[in-house]
């Protein structure tokens, strides 16, 4: 197996699309046409990463977060990240990396995050914003089913818990093909009116090649007329953070011990406690100052989160538990869900779960 035909995979899993914009994720080091030997999934792929990928025969690191962040000028081995990648292109270790593709997916880190946490009736805390796409196109009656299907079998049509979502609705097109024309229907030169389907689908942006293409496959005109638009509709099922509710209401005190013992933390940093119950909680793995206000819009009783800054626990205004948990631990088991799933995926290979700590944090 070539690490190109594991990156599908791995596209499953987190499409690479559901990634912030400044994010760094795909292949980052090594070649697609590279044979597989074994994959060692990992938190951060530093260089003790890569010496135990060396000493367990695996040449493809599936890292959470990517070593590979901004751009790099030199690689001299001056610093963590420039030894980490000249020891894996030193021994052809191939590097990929999931991050932010992997935090917005509705089973990704926020989702184990909550399971964790025993939360239920979990739903994403912050939409993600302008990327369903849709298309309308114009079929002749008596094709419509097969481009309707073709169109599903791309992955259109499929709207939070339902597929084979369309709209049709049926009119006259026209059209006149000049000498170089080769129609379907009629003859070049002469006005055509046909009965036709407007058919339209919506869909999640990284799909669009993949639709559009399965679009001209199955239409029978040599020249497809179809529209493409860009919603404003939030995505509801894909986005940052999750919030949901404990079965029953916590103590504050009690519910702050819960976390810390279930993420394994040193220590927790938390707002004012309010002295009332919690039940409503809110997460966001990693650093997640940035959803404080969606997690008060929600009227979430405590949001769980990272890297909190010494002004941003005052964004609590009395109204919330704000709780930084530390980085590494709002996202630890995040590796353990990523060989779960390759594991299931390629149950004859040999997926690896690094036992190095990465975490570069102490308590003391």
């Amino acid at each position: 197996m070539k690490v190109k035909n594991i990156i599908p995979i791995l596209e499953e899993l987190a499409p690479l699309g559901y990634a912030e914009d400044f994010d760094n994720v795909g292949l980052l080091v090594g070649s697609p046409e590279q044979e597989v030997s074994g994959i060692l999934v990992c938190h951060d792929a530093l260089e003790n990463v890569v010496e135990e990928a060396i000493a367990q025969n695996c040449n493809f690191i599936v890292c959470f977060h990517p070593i590979l962040f901004s751009g790099l000028k030199k690689i001299t081995g001056k610093n963590y990240v420039e030894r980490a990648v000249i020891k894996a292109i030193k021994n052809d270790i191939a590097i990929y990396a999931i991050h932010t593709a992997l935090d917005n997916h509705q089973e990704g880190v926020n989702k184990i995050f909550c399971t964790t946490l025993g939360l239920e009736q979990t739903r994403i805390l912050i939409p993600k914003e302008q990327y369903i796409q849709k298309l309308v196109t114009y079929v002749p009656i008596q094709h419509t089913e097969k481009v309707r299907q073709a169109l599903f079998a791309a992955g259109a049509g499929a709207i939070g818990n339902y597929d084979h979502c369309s709209f049709i609705s049926e009119g006259k097109g026209s059209f006149r093909g000049n000498e170089r024309s080769n129609p379907v229907i009629g003859q070049a030169g002469v006005e055509e009116i046909v009965e036709e389907h407007k058919v339209e689908v919506t869909y999640e942006k990284h799909l669009q090649g993949k639709v559009l293409n399965a679009l001209f496959q199955a239409h029978p005109y040599e020249e497809v007329a179809y529209e493409v638009y860009n919603l404003a509709n939030k995505l509801q099922n894909v986005g940052m953070g999750m919030i949901g509710e404990l079965k029953e209401p916590m103590d504050e005190i009690a519910f702050l011990q819960m976390v810390k013992e279930k993420t394994g933390t040193g220590g927790i940093r938390h707002s004012a406690l309010l002295n009332k119950p919690i039940q409503k909680v809110a997460v966001l793995g990693g650093s997640g100052s940035f959803a404080i206000k969606a997690a008060l819009q929600q009227k979430a009783d405590a949001f769980i989160t990272a890297d909190l800054k010494y002004h941003q626990f005052y964004e609590a205004e009395n109204q919330l538990v704000l709780a930084d948990i530390g980085h590494f631990e709002s996202e630890r088991y995040t590796k353990n869900y990523i060989v779960e799933f390759l594991s299931k995926k390629m149950p004859n290979f040999a997926v690896i779960l690094s036992t190095v700590n990465t975490n570069p944090v102490n308590y003391l």
